[in-house]
């Protein structure tokens, strides 16, 4: 009896510890999910909303951004040129680059010192700016007021990007599966939700104001979900690298910046317990090393966003039962089905060689340039299954690239390298967006 109780109570606690240890997983990769989900959400809702944005600027008696007469126009509902497309006086680029410009911005130049900042304050920051974009968009009663709501949406997303990327460092790395995932969801619920309630007659106002839910969400997950470790610095500036984790795994690991046994060293005494902040130089070195991951990662996002806002608007289909602007929102929305699924791979399938993924893109982006001046594809439905193959590649140049600089990089580079290497696809981005402008002015010349 004695021993039987003995040995209950010598197992209890180790059932208890698992319990407790798989809550703690459960708990950290949900709120990063969630975190995903809540900060990539307003960026996706924008791009959706583009064509409509920018469908105003045709209609001058309008006295609100998105009216919901602009969701039921006839099909061919722009006649102010003679082009044989349905153009727009200007392309959807022009808000995809409002959309990145300032994201791009903040990660070129805060992760040499964000680092000041404490997380805390950041989130707070991301939860405003992202509610004063849904707002300024929904009351906004000119196309430059809407641009101004679309920057505050691309402060939060950029800062909230690289932001919790960098947080990915104080938890065990599997949280940056759920993070991928996460940010893949923001696509597919951000385009489906706002294609869906205004398809069904919402006004594009109410749709908005019903979507001020989702920074109230991101708060909760950051404040509420996630288990910090003790030593986090939530309201106060880090100083060097502790309380962060060490990896265990470093057999498996192939260093970022070691590439002779000197510096092999070197990196080891730093992660045995060098607690001091990396200085310019070394920010500088890393970011070279940093490259092999960057340049894929800009590529394979130039090549997509090229297709998204340069070409997708002008594959219009008169004879389909959707309109052109319904067509180019479902467009959007079988993109991030295949974000959504791809970035959410990395717990089962990973993929080193990572620039497989940017010549694939290139590809797609090559074959649908010449479709549009051809126009030789025969129904819409053809363009939803390219469209998903290529939210395919993208989704898993971003989730694989991050896993391996997570797990390639020491641990007193990698909280600065996962912030820097966010810089890449809004890199490509930008360059798609300034690309796609001057394609489209040419095609609708035609």
């Amino acid at each position: 009896m004695d021993r039987t109780d003995s040995v209950s109570s010598d197992h209890e606690p180790v059932v208890t510890s698992n319990f407790q240890g798989r809550l703690l997983f459960v708990r950290n990769i949900s709120g990063f999910w969630l975190l995903g989900l809540c900060n990539n959400f307003a960026y996706v809702v924008m791009l959706s909303a583009a064509h409509d944005i920018l469908k105003q600027q045709g209609m001058p008696n309008t006295t609100s951004l998105m009216p919901t007469a602009s969701f039921h126009q006839p099909e061919g509902g722009n006649h102010s040129n003679s082009s044989r497309y349905d153009c727009n006086p200007v392309s959807t680029a022009a808000v995809l680059l409002a959309d990145i410009l300032p994201t791009l911005l903040i990660k070129v130049a805060a992760p040499f010192f964000i680092h000041k900042c404490p997380y805390g304050f950041r989130v707070l920051l991301c939860v405003a700016t992202a509610t004063a974009s849904f707002l300024v968009v929904a009351f906004s009663s000119t196309v430059w007021m809407s641009i101004l709501g679309v920057i505050f949406a691309s402060v939060s997303s950029g800062l909230g990007e690289l932001s919790f990327l960098s947080l990915t460092v104080f938890f065990n790395r599997t949280v940056v599966g759920g993070w991928g995932s996460g940010t893949g969801g923001a696509g597919l619920a951000g385009s489906l939700l706002y294609s869906t309630l205004t398809q069904a007659g919402l006004s594009p106002q109410t749709t908005l104001m019903i979507m001020l839910v989702v920074p109230a969400v991101m708060a909760i997950s950051y404040f509420f979900v996630l288990e910090f470790p003790p030593s986090f610095p939530q309201w106060w500036c880090r100083e060097g690298v502790e309380g962060l984790p060490r990896d265990s795994s470093s057999e498996e690991r192939r260093p970022l910046l070691a590439e002779d046994p000197a510096k092999a060293e070197r990196n080891e005494e730093e992660e045995r317990g060098d607690p001091g902040d990396l200085n310019c130089r070394e920010k500088l070195v890393i970011l070279r090393g940093l490259l092999k991951f960057i340049i894929p990662l800009a590529i394979v996002y130039f090549a997509e966003y090229f297709i998204n806002q340069g070409l997708l608007e002008l594959l219009f289909f008169p004879g389909y039962y959707l309109s052109h602007a319904e067509q180019y929102r479902w467009y959007q929305f079988s993109y991030q089905i295949g974000v959504f699924v791809s970035r959410s791979s990395i717990f089962c399938l990973k993929f080193r060689k990572v620039w497989i993924f940017s010549v694939l893109q290139c590809v797609n982006a090559g074959l649908l340039s010449v479709a549009v001046y051809y126009q030789f594809i025969p129904s819409a439905g053809v363009v939803f299954g390219i469209v998903a193959y290529e939210g395919l590649l993208g989704g898993a140049a971003y989730v694989n690239i991050f896993y391996f600089i997570s797990k390639e990089t020491g641990n007193r580079e990698r909280e600065f390298a996962m912030a820097a290497a966010s810089v890449g696809d809004s890199f490509g981005i930008a360059l798609s967006g300034l690309t796609a402008i001057p394609l489209h002015n040419y095609f609708c010349s035609l």
